[in-house]
């Protein structure tokens, strides 16, 4: 059990957090959802568009990567969040599936794109690929440079808002959702909570440190 500023269930290894708090939070996690801690896949996310195929467990986390994919049953693919937009993919039929980090840098480079290109590698099909995009700041929270907002809505068209104080703002999820769309995805899920705003949810923006939120996606063995 995590203590403050991380309480209670923070997943995130790298934020100062006590390493035998964050080793148990992760076993909760494992159990919860039925798999053991050495099934979960982690990754060493750097706001990159690397994406990582693969088909078993790893001792590691994923050096510098952003995406991983499997079609390997038992797996649980993890996206650590607390601000950005924790991305879950999954073809039934094809049983593969995806967990994309999506923050600002990342999705304006094309990440989840690339992710979708990796799932079809390994048989899935754009129009059976289910998408949740998880719980993430808002455009109404993400205020930023005009210059800045402008960069990212030319490469992630969609994405330009106005923050609660009429000021330039983001919404990747918005931004993801377009893109995805256009891509050909036909089923795209958005869980509207806004880390920012809501307390329970870690929030980098809100209050630094803090810890980090798991999001998991994993086909049933």
């Amino acid at each position: 059990m995590s203590k403050a500023p991380y309480d209670s269930f923070n997943l995130g290894d790298h934020v100062g957090d006590d390493e035998a708090a964050v080793e148990a939070n992760r076993g909760r996690l494992a159990a919860g959802i039925g798999l053991t801690p050495d099934r979960l896949v982690w990754m060493e996310q750097v706001h990159g568009r690397t994406v990582a195929t693969v088909d078993g467990p790893r001792g590691e986390p994923l050096e510098a990567t952003d995406a991983v994919v499997t079609k390997q049953g038992g797996l649980g693919l993890v996206v650590l969040t607390a601000d950005c937009v924790p991305v879950l993919l999954g073809d039934e039929q094809a049983g593969v599936v995806g967990a994309v980090h999506a923050g600002r840098v990342g999705a304006r480079v094309g990440v989840v794109v690339e992710a979708l290109k990796a799932m079809m590698a390994l048989g899935a099909d754009l129009e059976r690929i289910e998408v949740l995009l998880g719980p993430a700041v808002c455009g109404e929270c993400y205020e930023v440079p005009v210059e800045m907002q402008r960069d990212v809505e030319k490469h992630l068209p969609g994405s330009a808002s106005k923050s609660r104080k009429g000021t330039p703002a983001l919404d990747l999820r918005a931004g993801l959702w377009n893109q995805l769309a256009s891509a050909g995805v036909g089923k795209i899920g958005v869980d509207p909570r806004c880390t920012f705003e809501e307390k329970d949810l870690f929030s980098h923006r809100r209050q630094a440190p803090t810890g980090r939120l798991a999001s998991v996606i994993w086909v049933d063995a």
